[in-house]
């Protein structure tokens, strides 16, 4: 079996370098690296906060104007008839973006960075708010009704966009669920490692990988997700409706109370990351790119701002009007980065692990242990210290898991562009369950698969390329959408509104309820 890892990983050898190019371009080319300052950005920080800087301007600042108009619609207690309500599609959002990266990217950004780069992550999210609005509201648009639930998402608007040619929506849903196929691997990885790491704090011994434990709970993993996944949109929901809640109320607790058990170090927190961000040598020596390139980059890549791969969950819910899911699809970044993120932050940078005597040894840890090495500095007591490590490798263990059935979820959204069938379906879920046992079976050999889980880097980037050009040819109709919003004027949504006459759902929507 290793002589296959050895060999997947070498077929895939290239991928990590492409990633790296695509993400760093044109910085890695001399000529522009020169310049002062501009040649610290790459196209594709350039691409995103410049993008979510313009759609903050054209709407109003509505992450800021319309967060408490946000805020009440999630708290509102509504049926639907159709899809999943606006509250089922957030904590199905937050399921994906609310992952193992709140943790270990943040610990990493922070590891080559510095403070500064958590930063750099607060401004991305702001802007990225803007982003995310203008996706959500463009997959509610363009949303379609599939017997009692709703799909859409990138697949289906950007093939509405592009001349509603077939071979666009096919192309982004292949695109999509490559992406999503290629992530699986590491959170099934991350999955079965940290319920053994829970089991190893729990007996206080080392528990061997390849132990019939492990295949144990790789068995039951996959047994487990493929119940949900096979039962649809509305199961995963009520999945997620649960754990999400849970998992992100116990890790704001447990890191709360680290932060209150240190509350001496709070003000070194904030003069670290301000400091970090703005302070002379950062702009003017060289190191301004690394903290600001590894703040935005590792926010983006948390909240997926701007890389449609949450879209599926804000098309399927049942909204009164596209800007309401829009509107919350912005609260959920802000969840992501300015909460879970900053939490993460506080750890690391309170503890002051990447300087001092003990920065080597903290560097050379694996992105967890870099944590939970953290987590060590700040807790007293052996005890107390296992407690905290349990709880967060459990945060972590559900983080992996709902991402993992939330790839699966949204992978079957994309793939009906493709065909709807119960067979094209049932064929994509059973593909995303064996290359999720395909990263638990890594663990078990003590196997990394790190070229393969970089082509997760490469998927990203390759749709932010496709995804933000799309929204701009769609940013009109959205910009018509939130005008009709903001007048309350009482008319339904309907094609007229923004000018086309393709939006069936929300057409016979206004139709039906003028009869009524």
């Amino acid at each position: 079996m290793e002589a296959v890892f050895e060999g997947i990983n070498s077929v895939f050898g290239f991928i990590g370098p492409l990633s790296d190019f695509l993400w760093d371009f044109p910085t890695n080319f001399a000529w522009y690296a020169d310049i002062p300052i501009l040649g610290s950005f790459s196209f594709a920080i350039i691409l995103l906060l410049g993008s979510g800087i313009f759609f903050s301007f054209k709407l109003g600042f509505m992450q800021v104007t319309h967060f408490k108009k946000a805020i009440k619609i999630l708290t509102e207690k509504r049926s639907v008839e159709t899809g999943i309500s606006p509250l089922a599609a957030f904590f199905l959002s937050s399921a994906m973006r609310v992952g193992p990266g709140n943790i270990i990217g943040v610990t990493g950004a922070i590891a080559v960075g510095g403070p500064g780069a958590l930063f750099w992550m607060w401004v991305s999210a702001f802007f990225g708010m803007a982003v995310a609005y203008m996706e959500g509201v463009l997959a509610q648009i363009f949303k379609e009704k599939k017997e009692e639930e709703f799909v859409g998402g990138l697949p289906f608007y950007g093939r509405k966009l592009l001349g509603n040619k077939v071979w666009v929506g096919i192309f982004l849903s292949v695109l999509y669920i490559l992406y999503a196929l290629c992530c699986l691997p590491a959170q099934g990885f991350n999955v079965v490692s940290s319920v053994g790491r829970m089991a190893e704090i729990v007996t206080s011994s080392t528990i061997q990988t390849d132990s019939v434990f492990y295949y144990l709970v790789g068995a039951g993993i996959i047994i487990l997700t493929a119940v949900i996944a096979f039962g649809g949109i509305r199961k995963v929901t009520k999945w997620t409706d649960k754990m999400v809640p849970v998992m992100a109320v116990l890790y704001i607790v447990v890191v709360l109370l680290l932060v209150v058990m240190n509350f001496k170090t709070i003000p070194y927190f904030f003069r670290a990351v301000f400091t970090g961000a703005f302070k002379p040598d950062a702009f003017f020596g060289g190191v301004f790119g690394t903290v600001l390139a590894q703040g935005v980059k590792r926010g983006l890549m948390s909240n997926e701002a701007g890389q449609g791969t949450i879209t599926m969950s804000a098309a399927a819910a049942d909204a009164k009007h596209p800007c309401e899911q829009g509107m919350i699809a912005s609260i959920g970044v802000f969840l992501d980065t300015i909460v879970i993120c900053t939490l993460t932050g506080f750890v690391v940078v309170m503890a002051h692990c990447w300087t001092g005597a003990g920065a080597d040894t903290w560097a050379a840890l694996d992105k967890l242990p870099k944590f939970t090495g953290s987590i060590a500095v700040l807790t007293p007591g052996t005890a107390m210290n296992a407690v905290m490590t349990f709880l967060v490798t459990l945060c972590f263990c559900l983080f992996a898991f709902t991402c993992l059935i939330g790839m699966i979820s949204f992978s079957e959204i994309a793939a009906n562009r493709i065909r709807k069938d119960k067979i094209c379906i049932n064929t994509v879920r059973c593909v995303a369950l064996f290359v999720a046992a395909f990263g638990i079976l890594c663990n078990i050999a003590g196997l990394e698969l790190g070229n393969l889980w970089a082509f997760s880097d490469l998927g990203n980037i390759l749709i932010v390329y496709f995804n933000v050009p799309i929204v701009y040819v769609g940013a009109r109709y959205v910009f018509r959408a939130t005008r009709h919003y903001k007048k309350h004027d009482g008319t339904p949504f309907t094609s007229k509104v923004i000018g086309r006459d393709d939006c069936q759902y929300w057409d016979k929507k206004a139709e039906n309820k003028n009869k009524n």
